[in-house]
């Protein structure tokens, strides 16, 4: 006996656990280019949207998994998001969150990120660049499109 009782669950663990939950409930959007599979799942963020000021967020859950033979490394990223009106944002960056993640033959990367706009629905999609890491070669795989709906939206466009 160790003379102290088990330590009880941590609230942070716990409520992980009940978003990871949440969120593999939602809708998935899902491609595959040449054997890598890109699932997105979105979510509304209430707590960091002020619609009075026309900021609406959302956070996305990306995972990656490589179905190939080979493994592979992500170096960029490329985004179109467009928002209620039609209008285009093009981003473009090394990795994702900070990292440049190889990715092996039979696993998987996982990555939340986010994003607002100033009209309460619009969509995004975009692709990886990637690259074989054995041989060097370069390619690119699409991220599906995807939709960005809020209560405010008066009935689901996308």
């Amino acid at each position: 006996m160790s003379g102290r009782p088990p330590m009880p669950p941590k609230p942070f663990a716990e409520a992980e656990a009940a978003l990871n939950e949440a969120i593999a409930a939602l809708p998935a959007y899902e491609a595959t280019t040449q054997g890598l599979r890109v699932q997105v799942r979105a979510f509304w963020l209430d707590d960091q949207s002020q619609p009075e000021d026309h900021n609406f967020c959302w956070a996305y859950r990306i995972r990656i998994e490589n179905h190939g033979a080979t493994s592979v490394q992500l170096l960029e990223r490329s985004w179109e998001i467009i928002d209620g009106r039609g209008n285009v944002e093009h981003v473009r960056g090394e990795g994702v969150v900070g990292e440049q993640p190889v990715i092996e033959s039979g696993s998987g990367f996982e990555y939340t990120s986010g994003a607002s706009l100033d009209t309460p629905s619009g969509i995004m999609r975009g692709a990886y660049h990637m690259v074989e890491v054995a041989t060097g070669r370069g390619f690119e795989i699409s991220i599906p499109t995807f939709s960005l709906d809020s209560p405010y939206q008066s009935g689901l466009i996308h």
